[in-house]
């Protein structure tokens, strides 16, 4: 989740309607200056007895931030609620490491220029924790969703957001908090050079989001045992929050533009407002109100830009649009599964031919098709049903075609001549097999963990 680390002053107050707008439209960027920014999050455990660290213990969270200043990097503070400074995040050359509700670390990658460079950014993260990991008998998993940890076994991180929405979540979902608390995800961030260069590529993201939701699904397991889903995380997102996640049908709608998404942020209950460097609890209440200067949390008082820019991060959509497009469907995984991601999704969309084509395959899906699939995936994976007949299996292999060729087409080479063609490779040995990350996961606990999940902590360690 986004770490706030400015303050709102000399922000400029929003006059119109524009103002709305204009953080999309600066989003527009002509095809050489299209950016990949990979996202990704990762379990802490402490090695002797699997505990989830707290913020405070000894080799716990703070600490295992701390120590990445061994590396170059930078502390975030923010003011806590009780007037204590609290490290939240860490800057640095590869952007942002960030604290997740419990503890979990993730790391908001640099603005890349092709996977070459997103998988060496990658690369350089995971050693570095590890490197602390082993001075503190910490390790980090790649899962979707902690296996075996209870709500009440995991702590929670002392960033004032996470207090605001941790007592507003259980008011509109019931699995709200095990969002928060217990999963984690890959995401992709990418560029467009138009209003209508992003009403194609977040169709297309929406549309094949379930398949991406299956490619990776890596969260079998609640609380030591089967869930009955291949990816639990995506089914968290279903009965989270109704107002704020979803796939959005008026994407699909004739003239879907910055404009309908400003309409549908604003019709999104807030969360908090940033001032002085604490949050203020506004869960619930509306921006339209806040915009008249009606605001109960802040009564008379205008929205500025940066109210605006955190608003834009508290929905939770399927794709989510801000000045970029994020693609949110993939369960956490493994380091190679992490540079699969960005390569899935910048050869289907990073290159015009595969763009269309990409669009051929998904434009005449109905609206009800695409939300059966995307309640079926969770459970059936790879075997949830498309509109139109088949399943996600028969067409797997063509849109790893596309997004092959289409990164073939980009012509990106490493320093040996490689393109970035097989960073797909995980993914296509996941079609070829047909098998889930997850139902891979379920043959190890029932042929050799004996049906104990703690097998999980050495398969998936990274």
């Amino acid at each position: 989740m986004s770490t706030r680390t400015l303050s709102s002053k000399d922000d400029p107050v929003i006059e119109s309607r524009d103002d709305l707008i204009r953080p999309m439209q600066k989003g527009e960027k002509p095809a050489s200056q299209w950016r990949i920014g990979t996202e990704h999050e990762k379990f802490v455990y402490a090695k002797n007895d699997f505990h989830a660290p707290s913020y405070d213990e000894p080799g716990g969270i703070r600490d295992i931030l701390m120590a990445m200043t061994e590396f170059g990097w930078s502390p975030v503070e923010e003011n806590g609620p009780d007037g204590k400074r609290n490290v939240i995040a860490m800057s640095g050359p590869d952007g942002t490491v960030s604290l997740e509700p419990a503890g979990q670390l993730e790391l908001s990658g640099a603005p890349l220029v092709n996977i070459h460079q997103t998988c060496a950014e990658t690369g350089r993260h995971l050693t570095q924790v590890k490197a602390i990991g082993e001075k503190f008998g910490i390790g980090f998993i790649g899962a979707g969703m902690w296996p075996d940890k209870t709500r009440a076994e995991l702590p929670m991180m002392p960033k004032g957001r996470y207090g605001i929405m941790s007592n507003y979540m259980p008011k509109v979902g019931n699995l709200g908090l095990d969002m928060m608390l217990r999963t984690c995800t890959i995401q992709v961030n990418l560029d467009y050079q138009s209003e209508a260069d992003m009403a194609q590529k977040f169709r297309v993201g929406l549309a094949l989001q379930p398949l991406a939701t299956a490619l990776f699904a890596n969260s079998p397991f609640t609380e030591g045992k089967p869930n009955g889903f291949l990816s639990f995380r995506s089914h968290i997102w279903s009965d989270t929050d109704p107002d704020r996640t979803g796939m959005l049908p008026f994407v699909f709608e004739d003239g879907f533009g910055y404009e309908r998404y400003v309409d549908y942020m604003l019709d999104v209950p807030m969360y908090f407002v940033f001032r002085d460097g604490k949050y203020i609890d506004a869960a619930g209440q509306s921006f339209r109100d806040f915009l008249r200067g009606e605001l109960p949390a802040l009564p008379g008082e205008l929205p500025t830009a940066s109210d605006w820019q955190d608003h834009l991060s508290t929905a939770f959509p399927e794709v989510r649009l801000k000045s970029f497009l994020e693609m949110r469907g993939a369960d956490g995984g493994p380091w190679n599964r992490i540079c699969a991601l960005p390569a899935l999704w910048v050869g289907l969309l990073y290159d015009q031919t595969a763009l269309d084509a990409a669009w051929d395959l998904v434009k005449d899906w109905d609206m009800a098709g695409r939300e059966m699939l995307r309640d079926s995936v969770p459970k059936l994976g790879l075997k949830a049903p498309i509109p139109g007949g088949g399943t996600l299996q028969d067409i797997a292999g063509e849109v790893l075609k596309i997004a092959r060729s289409g990164l073939a087409a980009r012509g990106e080479l490493n320093s040996v001549g490689d393109d970035e063609t097989g960073f797909l490779a995980p993914l296509q040995d996941i079609v070829a097999s047909g098998r889930t990350p997850a139902e891979v996961c379920l043959d190890h606990y029932y042929k050799d963990w004996d049906e104990d999940v703690t097998g999980l902590y050495a398969l998936k360690s990274f």
